[in-house]
């Protein structure tokens, strides 16, 4: 279907009679020519407004696309934010008017047709206009602009159709990711539209919606890891089996749930890997390495890597907010090497091997993605920071199978007062509310430690391993740790008993309590990630249990180890009072 492509820039030029399919919306379906005439309303709509710059957000795709070739074609600066929240529109221009679903109370006919603009004739769009303004994350956790034409997207639409375009053939375009992004965007509304296939305008939420949406019609599915790695034996195999292809972008798929999916349907996904800035680079099915799109080149230069990508040729940045003010972008950032057009310094580390593919092995900056949408870890502290409830936060990513985001945090004296008045539940809970103006509800922290300071190494930089040990740890077999208070004395962990330790059910069933043997294990354990302890323990030394543990009691561990005795002290207590202490001797010492 590659010598078909109708170009974008001409798509509503010569589409009034057609009576093709290009979306399912809301139950209907919707021909190129009711497309046609609703963006001929819009059109219309839009030109009698004074504003030049829209920020538009849909949560349907057919309106979006309606919204965008209409604004489009109404000579209009277009700004596509990730999501709708209000911090995110707050960080617009001021004269950036909103436009879509960003009040739930003021609804709008996007698909509106009137006969009476029917006949109006639409030109050629400038395919080198910036019009498009998409995001991303800077390392700095503000959101980025990144201004886009038409021809880029083009560019990319050519050569995934001339890939996959006849595997496809007629399929239609289903999906469980976002339009507002520009993975989504490509694959759910410019490609489809350009190669005149049709696209579902709903975004589906699990395997078997997206599968019964599609019936008997021939299909793919437009995917991402978050998704694609939920899948387990019940899915709906028998649909995905039928599946033309599943593409997946937004971080690379885990080798695990790529098997499955051969396993049970017989399907290799398409792997793309790309970024806001540059779109795609790449691509990969069912292989460690990632081949480079026609016309990519990869250079090592400056101790780090630069890509070479035709996409590049892009238009100056528009103007953009920093700080609250309106600024302009007088020259390249510090990312293109060359100029506009030039090279673009990749974050990610990676090995080029001999026959020009490479191996990916993550990025060298702050940002990470949480079930495929895009953090700056930098920025999610920099926010928590400014609530006068915080002096200090450091974030992290705990890696399972939907990885999730942690955080450690210095309160600050209204901080902790807070913290003992209303406990800790209510103030996290606060805590999160705060930041839900700014970051979607899937990247919020979802586990906390309070913290009295920041623990740090031996070079002075914030102890990433042990924070990680202290909020990844096994909650079947070890306590959830709820705050680390460290002094030049001792350490005290704030612990909560787990009620599924896998310890109660043998000790005892109808009386579950926590044995003396997992208390010593629970102490040496916490002991070993705090203190140099590089001795095989010996014995033990006056071990009392005064009183018991059981399921969701709330301890503080008290520790203090003696490096010149070898002996690590312990001491269990509780609002009830001491329940166990001692000392561990390690061999050596006396």
């Amino acid at each position: 279907m590659f010598n078909k492509l109708v170009p974008l820039s001409h798509y509503l030029v010569n589409t009034s009679a057609s009576t093709n399919i290009i979306a399912h919306h809301a139950g209907q379906t919707y021909s190129a020519k009711q497309f046609a005439d609703a963006v001929k309303f819009w059109v219309n709509t839009l030109q009698a407004q004074p504003a030049q710059r829209y920020a538009l957000y849909a949560e349907d795709t057919y309106p979006f696309a309606v919204l965008l070739f209409a604004l489009l074609h109404a000579g209009k600066e277009i700004w596509i934010p990730g999501n709708n929240r209000p911090g995110t529109a707050q960080q617009l221009p001021k004269d950036c008017q909103l436009l879509g679903d960003w009040d739930a109370d003021k609804p709008i006919d996007y698909y509106l047709q009137t006969a009476e603009y029917s006949s109006l004739s639409l030109a050629p769009l400038n395919a080198f206009e910036p019009q498009l303004v998409i995001f991303t994350s800077g390392s700095t956790g503000q959101p980025k602009p990144i201004a886009k034409c038409l021809n880029q997207f083009q560019l990319e639409v050519d050569t995934l159709e001339l890939l996959w375009g006849a595997q496809l053939g007629n399929a239609q375009a289903l999906a469980t990711v976002s339009h507002q992004h520009i993975y989504g965007l490509l694959f759910r509304v410019l490609w489809p539209l350009s190669a005149g296939r049709c696209f579902h305008s709903q975004t589906a939420i699990n395997p078997e919606i997206l599968i019964n949406t599609a019936g008997s019609t021939p299909a793919y599915w437009i995917a991402s890891p978050a998704h694609l790695k939920r899948l387990d034996q019940h899915s709906p195999w028998p649909g995905i089996t039928d599946l033309k292809a599943i593409f997946s972008s937004g971080g690379a798929l885990p080798e695990n749930a790529a098997q499955q999916i051969m396993t049970f349907s017989g399907q290799t996904v398409l792997e793309i890997y790309g970024s806001s800035e540059t779109g795609g680079i790449a691509w990969r099915r069912q292989e460690k390495a990632w081949t480079l799109f026609s016309g990519m080149h990869l250079t090592f230069d400056e101790g780090c890597w630069w890509l070479h990508s035709p996409y590049l040729e892009i238009p100056p940045c528009p103007p953009f907010t920093k700080g609250g003010e309106l600024n302009k972008c007088k020259k390249s950032p510090p990312f293109y090497k060359g100029g506009l057009g030039g090279d673009f310094q990749l974050n990610d580390q990676l090995t080029l091997l001999d026959d020009g593919r490479f191996l990916l092995h993550g990025r060298s900056d702050r940002i990470v993605k949480i079930e495929e949408k895009r953090l700056s870890l930098t920025g999610l502290e920099q926010r928590l920071q400014t609530l006068p409830w915080i002096d200090e936060a450091h974030a992290l990513v705990i890696a399972k199978s939907r990885d999730l985001v942690a955080v450690a945090v210095v309160l600050s004296p209204p901080g902790a007062e807070q913290l003992a008045t209303q406990g800790r539940n209510l103030i996290i809970k606060q805590l999160r509310k705060a930041l839900e103006p700014w970051f979607e509800a899937v990247v919020l922290p979802r586990k906390w430690l309070f913290v009295n300071t920041m623990p740090l190494t031996p070079q002075g930089k914030i102890d990433q391993r042990l924070l990680t040990s202290l909020m990844d740890a096994d909650n079947r077999k070890f306590p959830q740790v709820l705050n680390l208070a460290i002094s030049a004395d001792d350490i005290k962990l704030g612990l909560k008993v787990p009620e599924d330790l896998v310890y109660f059910p043998n000790h005892f069933a109808d009386y579950p309590l926590l044995p003396g043997v997992v208390q010593l294990a629970w102490a040496e354990h916490f002991g070993k990630l705090f203190f140099a302890i590089n001795k095989p323990f010996s014995h033990m030394e006056v071990v009392k249990f005064i009183k018991i543990i059981q399921p969701g009691d709330e301890l503080t561990l008290t520790l203090n180890w003696k490096a010149n005795t070898g002996k690590l002290y312990f001491n269990f207590n509780s609002a009830q009072g001491p329940h166990s202490s001692g000392r561990m001797v390690y061999e050596g010492n006396k």
